[in-house]
């Protein structure tokens, strides 16, 4: 498994936007939350910043869609310039056709479950998605503590993707940190999701580098 860091910008100086996408231009991709204050009791950003954040970085947009009805709004942030969409399943009324909506229009396609939302049911879902997100905190706000009861449901996330074969990847937001990033490795995880654990580091791209070290040893071992 390839290792990628995805700094997310929920932790970054909303007012300086441009400047600290660029702070993390070694990443692999910058991860977009965005909420409406429906699905998640929050508010962030949508398709206006998504479209000036594509302009100023030369980083792939991840945009983590937390959100009601993303069937009508996810193409919309594919057209902003977004390079992989995430949809939450919960919130999905037709999670196969939007995937195929995704894919279609030039973005990767990935779908979120919550902590509480089992893995097993999708099972037959896994081939539509490019990503599958496993949430290792409750979605909504940034800064949260890391749910170790999670690990054991990465691995059997990892357990169905290799059953079937698929060039899937698996990625945990949540928590993420030099302290976790480990344990979410050993799990099968291979995408991982980063806000405060990078910009709240003195040297934001040097924490970027820190935890993409330590995920590959845990992968390789």
């Amino acid at each position: 498994m390839a290792v990628q860091i995805n700094p997310s910008i929920l932790s970054a100086d909303f007012a300086r936007l441009a400047d600290e996408a660029r702070a993390v231009e070694g990443a692999d991709w910058l991860h977009v939350d965005v909420m409406d204050n429906h699905f998640v009791p929050n508010l962030t950003l949508g398709v206006p910043v998504v479209e000036s954040l594509r302009k100023a970085t030369e980083t792939p947009l991840d945009c983590h869609l937390m959100i009601a009805d993303p069937d009508r709004w996810a193409p919309a942030y594919v057209e902003a310039g977004a390079g992989s969409v995430t949809f939450h399943v919960e919130a999905a009324a037709a999670p196969v056709r939007l995937a195929r909506e995704i894919r279609a229009k030039g973005a990767r396609a990935s779908m979120a479950l919550r902590p509480a939302t089992p893995v097993e049911p999708y099972e037959d879902l896994l081939p539509e998605l490019d990503m599958l997100l496993i949430m290792t905190v409750e979605p909504g706000f940034g800064g949260q503590a890391f749910l170790d009861i999670m690990l054991p449901k990465i691995r059997r996330a990892r357990k169905l993707i290799d059953k079937h074969g698929l060039d899937l990847w698996l990625q945990v937001d949540g928590g993420v940190s030099a302290s976790t990033i480990e344990r979410c490795a050993d799990a099968g995880a291979d995408v991982f999701v980063a806000g405060s654990a990078v910009y709240g580091a003195e040297d934001p791209a040097e924490a970027v580098r820190g935890l993409r070290k330590q995920a590959a040893a845990a992968c390789a071992h």
